[in-house]
């Protein structure tokens, strides 16, 4: 029953290759080889320089057992897929057209009408396919497989496990606030800053409160925690300061006080530190939790890396047209040496250009949009340039 049914995909599959024409079977099978090689040469490079050289440290310094460093080298090795990604298509388009050009069968082909834009057309279908993994990586396996990673170095290590940790936790509340001329508007009721985070529970924590009129309230407490059941936060060994309108204060001790805020400050604690470990969902949640806290540098941090979780893909469309378009140039002549040189130069281009965007985007000087996907826009601009040249 297994074989029949085997048998019968292979013969689904056969019917769909063979639907393609026979050019771009060509064509896709003289990309696949170099793309192959450039995968495993770009993997190799950066596997070795962002994680194994650190991982020989841990072993010789910690005592890293082996098989955990292997795992954990595993576990990174979806990351540096995504970083591969780009720049073997932009080296299997680059050697393969070269190497067409060089031996004349693209010449051959423009003898008999093809044009270069179909010519490599199979290289940006391939280019698509490569964009779509990537994102499909970027968004759904990366950010698993990186906590996975860091959970499993840290095991290893000895360290406190806290999947809930952090530091400097602030979180700031807008609302319909009355000012000393009895105007009411929007202002800050709630201000809410925590020491350290640390397995579900706020250390040092200190709250100002200015949601009533005249009234400036700052607890100050030990710890807090959020308790569902009430639906609000559970101070403990703390303090209450009030300054009321005529200028006294009064002061409260308290073991456990109730307080209502929402539990966005814990939110805000759990959020990944690095936005590379988030899904587009999780970054865009964490986006909104951020503009309504009112941190809109860190929100507008966010805001370019969401759109950067789309434009990081697009490299390998961009360099896919790129190299396809440079190799298909008549004359043009490549090794596999100077393919690498100029897919070197090419990427250390579009990647300065991304990241020059991209800052000016964090500061604020240029729109999210803009600053993530100004860079792809240029570059696929310049490989129309480039493909009206190889269509001379």
């Amino acid at each position: 029953m297994r074989s029949d049914l085997w048998l019968a995909v292979q013969r689904q599959l056969r019917r769909l290759v063979e639907r393609i024409p026979l050019i771009d079977r060509w064509l896709l099978g003289e990309l696949i080889g170099p793309l192959l090689f450039g995968l495993t040469l770009f993997t190799v490079v950066s596997l070795s320089v962002g994680v194994m050289f650190d991982l020989v440290r841990k072993i010789v310094e910690s005592n890293l057992p082996w098989t955990i460093a292997v795992q954990v080298m595993l576990l990174k090795l979806p990351s540096f897929l995504v970083i591969s990604f780009p720049m073997a298509t932009l080296m299997a388009s680059l050697l393969a057209y070269s190497r067409l050009s060089a031996n004349s069968e693209l010449t051959a082909l423009r003898s008999v009408g093809v044009t270069a834009s179909r010519m490599i057309a199979p290289a940006i279908a391939l280019a698509l396919l490569m964009t779509s993994l990537s994102f499909l990586f970027n968004d759904v396996i990366v950010p698993r497989t990186n906590r996975s990673a860091e959970y499993t170095m840290q095991r290893a290590l000895g360290k406190a496990i806290a999947a809930e940790k952090g530091e400097d936790i602030v979180y700031s509340r807008f609302g319909r606030v009355s000012g000393p001329d009895g105007v009411v508007g929007n202002g800050l009721t709630q201000l809410f800053y925590s020491t350290k985070f640390e397995d579900g529970t706020m250390i040092g924590v200190t709250v100002l409160d200015f949601s009533r009129s005249g009234f400036t309230q700052m607890l100050v407490a030990d710890k807090a925690n959020w308790n569902e059941s009430q639906a609000k936060w559970e101070f403990v060994d703390g303090k209450i300061l009030t300054l009321t309108p005529s200028g006294s204060t009064t002061s409260a001790d308290f073991d456990r006080y109730l307080y209502p805020l929402s539990p966005a400050p814990l939110r805000i604690a759990n959020l990944p530190k690095d936005a590379n470990n988030m899904t587009v969902s999780e970054a865009i949640e964490a986006e909104q939790l951020l503009s309504d806290a009112g941190d809109r540098k860190e929100a507008r941090r966010l805001r370019v890396r969401i759109q950067e979780k789309f434009t990081v893909p697009m490299a390998c469309l961009v360099f896919g047209l790129i190299g396809s378009s440079l190799g298909a140039k008549p004359n043009s002549r490549t090794s596999r040496s100077q393919g690498f040189g100029i897919s070197v130069v090419l990427i250390f281009a579009y990647y300065v250009l991304s990241f020059s965007f991209s800052s000016l985007g964090v500061k604020g000087t240029l729109a999210p949009l803009l600053a993530a996907w100004g860079p792809v826009l240029i570059s696929l601009a310049g490989g129309g340039v480039l493909l009206r040249q190889a269509s001379r």
